[in-house]
């Protein structure tokens, strides 16, 4: 029987979770599985919930009375898919010898990712800040550009973001705002430099604006004509960029 696409792809894009399959087996118990995998007893949950829902049967079974409480023990599914792990983990390790390949891995995942979101930014958590029942994301992006990201301390754990992960940071071209280089920035919001390359009229609607960012990187963003031809906004124009922290989702590769 073969695995649907679904778990297949997260088998080799979330391996941590698919990890926690290992612990389960081995501890017998939900409780020491996560505590063995680093995780918290809500976080290995919803990794379990995730994974079940993936699959075309549940790959891990409640049980009554497991060792160390909150039991849960593989079903012959979880099993099975834990053994095609197991293989994977050892095909990989054949086949990405050095860290060059591992670099290699890493940029096609990337290239492979599809969204919605026009805006597509590769980079890294450079801050963790928690902010109330969120967190400040610190992004460090390429050509030394920074920006803050706001989501839920639960949306971190989940990713499993710390200092130093690599991320996606998926921003929609209707959420980014276009201002002249001098006009005030709205605190606490994100602001990006760069040059308008091309705006495309639309039809009835909006003109799509790209925007070019010192680091050579392009934002999509869609503006009404009349308001950029108020702020005199053309062409070779250069171009403050901004949005709000919570107008940035983050998504994880490999």
């Amino acid at each position: 029987m073969s695995l649907p696409p679904s778990l297949t792809q997260h088998m080799v894009r979330r391996p941590h979770r698919i990890a926690l399959l290992q612990h389960i087996a081995e501890q017998g118990s939900i409780t020491r599985a996560a505590k063995s995998a680093g995780l918290s007893y809500k976080a290995a949950w919803d990794a379990i919930d995730e994974l079940n829902n993936l699959a075309q049967k549940p790959l891990v079974e409640r049980s009554v009375g497991g060792r160390g409480g909150g039991g849960a023990k593989l079903s012959e599914e979880g099993e099975r898919v834990l053994r095609l792990y197991q293989r994977l983990q050892a095909l990989q390790t054949q086949l990405l010898e050095t860290p060059e390949e591992s670099d290699d891995l890493a940029l096609l995942s990337r290239l492979m990712l599809r969204t919605s979101a026009r805006n597509q930014l590769h980079g890294e958590v450079s801050s963790i800040t928690p902010f109330g029942r969120n967190d400040m994301i610190g992004l460090a992006l390429a050509g030394g550009l920074s920006i803050d990201v706001q989501i839920t301390h639960d949306s971190t754990q989940r990713l499993e973001l710390e200092k130093g992960t690599q991320v996606f940071a998926l921003i929609k071209a209707s959420w980014l705002e276009l201002l002249p280089p001098d006009h005030p920035v709205t605190p606490g919001h994100n602001c990006l430099s760069g040059k308008i390359e091309e705006i495309l009229d639309g039809e009835d609607g909006p003109s799509e604006v790209r925007i070019v960012l010192p680091s050579s990187q392009t934002l999509c963003a869609v503006a009404e004509p009349d308001h950029l031809k108020s702020l005199n906004l053309k062409v070779g124009s250069q171009v403050s960029v901004l949005f709000a922290p919570s107008y940035v989702l983050i998504g994880t590769p490999l």
